[in-house]
C-alpha cells in the first residue's frame, strides 16, 4: 500500500507556505508605505494573518515529513534516501535534516519562530522588517516547492515518490513497488551531536536575518540611526548561537572523525566561520556607533554583508560547486541556478539601496585619535574582516573556476594542497593581532587615556603576562617563535581583560560581558595552540612488524600505529594496552561482546548465546538484545605505569559505499590533556574467513594442548538429546564436546558436535573468530578414550591502533563556555537598554 495522501498533504502545505509568504510581502509592504495609521493598521493585520498561515503551513510540512520518515514510508525518495528501519529514534530525527530539502525546511522553521517574535516585540519596526522576513521565507519555500515547468525546475520536493525520482526497471514491472528498507543515515552522522548541532547552526544562520532586516528597513525608511538599537541585541544573540553551532561542529568532528582534531579548514567549515567573523566585527562597529555616533556606515556594510555571506555559503555548499574539495558538501539537485538567482537578488537590492541612501547616511567628521576607543575598535573590526577575507578567497576557488568555465574559459586554479598548513600560517598571525587588540582596546574603551597614561595603565598587565608566559614557555619547553608569540598575546588578553573585569564588576556587573568574552577568546587561543601544535603521537610501533606496504596510506603509518592482538598485552609509552575484542553498544548504554551474540535479520537485534552478567541485570541464553548493530566497538584496556586503569571503546564501521573503514575515536579526558585513540585498521567482521587446511590431533580428557598458540583442554564430552534447539529423532546419537581455550584474562569455550544418524557420522563444527580456531570432532575411539579433532586456524583477532595526547584541549572548551557566557551578559545588557527605551516610547 502506497501512502500518497500524506505526501499530497505535505506538498499542499508547501504551496500554501509559498503563496502565503508572497502575500505577506505585499501586505507588510503596504503596511509600511500606507500614509494613514488606520490603513497601516489594516494592512499590518492582514500581514500578520498571512504570515501566521505561512508559519502554520511550515509546521505542517515539518509534521508530515517527519511522519513519513518515522513511519518508514519508503515509497518516498527522501525517507528512503536518508533513513532506515534499524535507526534508533535519535538518528531518525537526524535523518530529517540530513538532506538538502530537510535542512532548508529547518532553516524556514526557525525563521517562522523568529518572525513571530518580531511581530510580538517590535511593532514600530515590524512592517519593514517583516518584508525582508517574508521575502526570505518565500525563497526558502520555493527551494522545496518541487515544480517542474518544461525544462525549468523550481525547488526539490521532499514529498516526491521514489518511482518518480528513480528510473529503475522494477517500477516498469510494478509501479507500486516499495522497498523493504531505506539506505540509512550516513555513518558519520550517527552521533548524538548531529541531533543538536544542525538545529543550533541553522538557528544561527536564521538569526543573521534579523540585523540584516533592520538595516534594510533603516535604509528603506531613511531611519539611518534608529535600526541600530533594536538590531544590536539580536546581532549579539546571533553571534553567540552561530558561534556555539560552529564549535559544536568542531566538537562533533573531534569526537566522531579520525583526522585527530576539531577543525580541518574544510570549505564547508570555512563557509560558516567567515559570516561569524564579519558578524562579530559588525557588533563592535555598532557598539562604537552607540557610544560616539561613528562607524554607522561601516555597521551598515558589515551587517548587510553577514547575511549575504550566509547566502553565499549556502550557494557554495548546496550547489555542488565544491565537488570533491569538501567532504561535507551536498550534491547538486539542479538548484544551483535558483540559489545563484536568490544570492544575486539580495546582493543587488542591498547594494542599490545602500548606494542610493549613501550620501544621506550621517557621518562624523571628527578626527579619530590613536588613543581613542573608536580607533581600537575599528582596528579590531578591520582585523576580523581581514581574517574572513583571507579564508574566503581560497575557499572560493571552485566558484571562480565554475564562473570561468561557464563562459567557455579554462581555469587551472586549485585549492591549497595542504589546507591546514596554508590557513594556519596566516590565521595564527591574525590571532596574535586579535589577542593584542582585544586586550589593549578594552583599556581605551573604558577610559579616555592620554599618551602619558598608556604606560601606567598597561604596565601591570604586561609584567604579569611576561611572568606567566615565561613560566609556561619553560615548563612546556617551547622553542617555536611564532608559538611563543601567540602564547604571550593570548595570556596578555586574558590578564588585561581580567583587570578590566575586576574594575568594572564592582560598579555594574552588567557591563562585564565584553571583558568576559575576550578572556574566553584568550583561553580558546591557548587551547587551540597547545592541542594542535603540541599534539603528540604515543602509539609508536616498536614491534618490528610492517603493518602495510600499501602506497595509499600515509608514509608514517607503519611508525605511528601499533598492532594489538586479542588478549596480548602491548607496551605503549607509559601504558600497557590489551585488546579485549569487538563489542556492540546496547540501547541502554552498555557494551556487550560480539562473540556472545548471534545475528538476526535485524542488525539491531541480537540473540544472546550465553549467560552475560552485567551491573544492573543478567542476560540469559536466548534473550533478545537491542544494539546499535551498524557500529562495532573495539575494547582496549589501558594500564598506566602509576596503576591507573581504564578502558576505551574506539568505534569502526566497514562501509563499502564510503570507501571502506569509517572509524571514530574514543577519548580519555583528563584535566591537562586528552588521550585520543582510534583504530586505523580492523578485520572486516562480515568478510568470509579463509581457514587453513585441517590438521588432526588426538586428545584425551584433561590433556593440555595448543590451538593457535593458546593452551587448550578437553574438559568434557556429553551425550545430548538436541542440537541447537532441534530434538534428535529415533536412534540418532549425538555428543557435544566442551573444549576450553585459556586466554589472557578470558577463557573461551568451543562446543563441536559429533552425530550418528542412519549409521552415518555427521560433524558440526564450532569456531571462534577472536582466537582464530575452528574445531570438528573427526572421530571417537572409545577403546582408548581418545578423540580425534580436526583443527583449522586463521589470523586471531587484532586491531591496528593510533593514540595521541592532546594537551590543554579542555582550555579550548572552557574558553568556549566563557566566551558564550560573555555574549550572554552582553545580550542581557543590550536588551535591557532597548526595553527601557521602548517603554519610554523611543523605540
Amino acid at each position: 500500500m502506497i501512502h500518497t495522501t500524506i505526501g499530497d498533504i505535505g506538498h499542499l502545505f508547501v504551496i500554501i507556505s509559498f503563496v502565503a509568504a508572497l502575500i505577506s510581502i505585499f501586505n507588510f509592504y503596504k503596511a509600511e508605505k500606507s500614509p494613514l495609521p488606520e490603513m497601516q493598521k489594516g494592512w499590518m493585520k492582514n500581514g500578520q494573518i498571512t504570515y501566521i498561515i505561512h508559519g502554520l503551513a511550515v509546521f505542517g510540512i515539518v509534521i508530515t515529513l517527519f511522519t513519513i520518515i518515522s513511519n518508514h514510508y519508503y515509497e518516498y525518495f527522501y525517507a528512503w534516501s536518508h533513513s532506515s528501519k534499524v535507526l534508533p529514534v535519535e538518528y531518525i530525527i537526524s535523518s530529517f535534516w540530513e538532506g538538502q530539502e530537510g535542512s532548508f525546511l529547518l532553516w524556514s522553521f526557525w525563521n517562522v519562530l523568529l518572525g513571530f517574535i518580531i511581530l510580538l516585540t517590535n511593532k514600530k519596526w515590524a512592517p519593514s522588517v517583516m518584508v525582508s522576513f517574508s521575502v526570505v521565507q518565500a525563497f526558502l519555500a520555493s527551494m522545496i516547492l518541487g515544480v517542474v515547468i518544461g525544462d525549468f525546475k523550481i525547488g526539490s520536493s521532499p514529498f516526491i515518490l521514489l518511482r518518480d525520482a528513480m528510473d529503475a526497471p522494477i517500477f516498469n514491472i510494478n509501479p507500486d513497488y516499495v522497498p523493504e528498507d531505506g539506505t540509512g543515515l550516513n555513518p558519520l552522522l550517527q552521533n548524538y551531536w548531529m541531533v543538536i548541532h544542525p538545529p543550533v547552526l541553522f538557528l544561527g544562520y536564521a538569526t543573521t536575518l534579523i540585523p540584516f532586516a533592520y538595516a534594510i528597513g533603516g535604509l528603506w525608511k531613511k531611519d539611518f540611526k534608529g535600526w541600530v538599537r533594536p538590531a544590536l541585541p539580536w546581532a549579539l544573540f546571533s553571534a553567540a548561537i552561530l558561534g556555539v553551532g560552529i564549535l559544536m561542529g568542531g566538537y562533533w568532528a573531534y569526537e566522531t572523525l579520525n583526522f585527530e582534531g576539531f577543525w580541518n579548514w574544510d570549505p564547508v567549515e570555512n563557509a560558516s566561520l567567515v559570516p561569524w567573523l564579519v558578524l562579530v566585527a559588525s557588533i563592535h562597529t555598532m557598539i562604537t556607533y552607540k557610544k560616539s555616533e561613528t562607524a554607522l556606515k561601516a555597521s551598515i556594510i558589515l551587517v548587510l554583508s553577514v547575511f549575504l555571506m550566509v547566502l553565499y555559503a549556502t550557494f557554495m555548499v548546496r550547489s555542488g560547486v565544491l565537488g570533491e574539495s569538501s567532504v561535507h558538501s551536498f550534491t547538486d539537485l539542479g538548484l544551483s541556478g535558483q540559489l545563484l538567482l536568490y544570492l544575486l537578488s539580495f546582493l543587488i537590492v542591498s547594494i542599490v539601496l545602500a548606494v542610493v541612501r549613501w550620501k544621506h547616511i550621517p557621518s562624523t567628521e571628527k578626527e579619530v585619535s590613536t588613543y581613542s576607543r573608536e580607533f581600537w575598535i575599528f582596528m579590531g573590526a578591520t582585523l576580523l574582516c581581514l581574517m574572513g577575507f583571507q579564508i574566503l578567497l581560497p575557499t572560493s576557488i571552485p566558484v571562480y573556476n565554475s564562473i570561468i568555465q561557464s563562459f567557455g574559459g579554462i581555469s587551472n586554479l586549485a585549492p591549497p594542497a595542504d589546507q591546514i598548513e596554508f590557513y594556519t600560517k596566516w590565521q595564527m598571525w591574525f590571532a596574535v593581532g586579535l589577542a593584542i587588540l582585544s586586550g589593549t582596546g578594552q583599556f581605551f574603551w573604558w577610559q579616555k587615556m592620554k599618551k602619558s597614561e598608556v604606560k601606567e595603565s598597561l604596565l601591570f598587565p604586561i609584567l604579569i603576562t611576561l611572568m606567566i608566559s615565561a613560566l609556561i614557555i619553560v615548563l612546556a619547553g617551547m622553542s617555536n617563535i611564532p608559538y611563543i608569540i601567540l602564547v604571550i598575546a593570548s595570556i596578555y588578553t586574558i590578564v588585561a581583560n581580567a583587570k578590566i573585569f575586576f574594575k568594572i564588576v564592582k560598579s555594574n556587573y552588567k557591563l562585564s560581558g565584553g571583558a568576559i568574552a575576550h578572556m574566553g577568546l584568550g583561553m580558546m587561543l591557548l587551547g587551540i595552540l597547545f592541542s594542535t601544535g603540541y599534539s603528540r603521537t604515543i602509539s609508536l610501533n616498536e614491534t618490528g612488524l610492517l603493518l602495510t606496504n600499501s602506497e595509499e596510506v600515509e608514509d608514517n603509518f607503519n611508525q605511528e600505529n601499533i598492532p594489538l592482538f586479542i588478549n596480548d598485552p602491548q607496551t605503549m609509552g607509559e601504558y600497557t594496552l590489551t585488546y579485549k575484542g569487538r563489542f556492540f553498544e546496547t540501547y541502554d548504554g552498555g557494551y556487550v561482546k560480539a562473540t556472545y551474540l548471534d545475528e538476526t535479520p535485524d542488525e539491531n537485534s541480537k540473540i544472546v548465546k550465553r549467560e552475560i552478567k552485567r551491573e544492573d541485570e543478567s542476560l540469559k541464553k536466548g534473550d533478545t538484545l537491542r544494539v546499535y548493530g551498524a557500529n562495532h566497538y573495539y575494547k582496549v584496556d589501558y594500564l598506566h605505569a602509576s596503576g591507573d586503569k581504564f578502558s576505551l571503546f574506539p568505534r569502526a564501521q566497514i562501509n563499502a559505499d564510503m570507501g571502506g573503514l569509517i572509524s571514530s575515536p574514543d577519548i580519555k579526558r583528563k584535566f591537562m590533556k586528552d588521550l585520543y585513540t582510534h583504530v586505523s585498521s580492523v578485520p572486516d567482521p562480515t568478510q568470509e574467513i579463509e581457514w587453513s587446511e585441517p590438521k588432526e590431533m588426538e586428545v584425551t580428557f584433561g590433556e593440555k594442548f595448543f590451538l593457535n598458540d593458546f593452551v587448550t583442554v578437553l574438559e568434557d564430552v556429553k551425550r545430548v538429546d538436541e542440537i541447537e534447539g532441534e530434538k534428535l529423532k529415533g536412534e540418532d546419537l549425538a555428543v557435544r564436546a566442551t573444549i576450553k581455550v585459556y586466554g589472557d584474562g578470558e577463557d573461551y569455550i568451543l562446543n563441536p558436535y559429533y552425530l550418528i544418524r542412519d549409521n552415518m557420522a555427521g560433524r558440526i563444527s564450532d569456531e571462534n573468530r577472536e582466537i582464530g580456531v575452528k574445531l570438528n570432532i573427526e572421530n571417537i575411539k572409545p577403546e582408548s578414550n581418545t578423540f580425534t579433532l580436526s583443527v583449522r586456524t586463521t589470523q586471531k583477532d587484532y586491531i591496528i591502533l593510533k593514540a595521541l595526547e592532546k594537551p590543554l584541549i579542555n582550555l579550548l572548551w572552557i574558553g568556549t563556555l566563557v566566551l558564550t557566557f560573555g555574549f550572554g551578559m552582553a545580550i542581557f545588557r543590550r536588551y535591557s537598554e532597548f526595553y527601557k527605551m521602548k517603554r519610554k516610547g523611543l523605540e
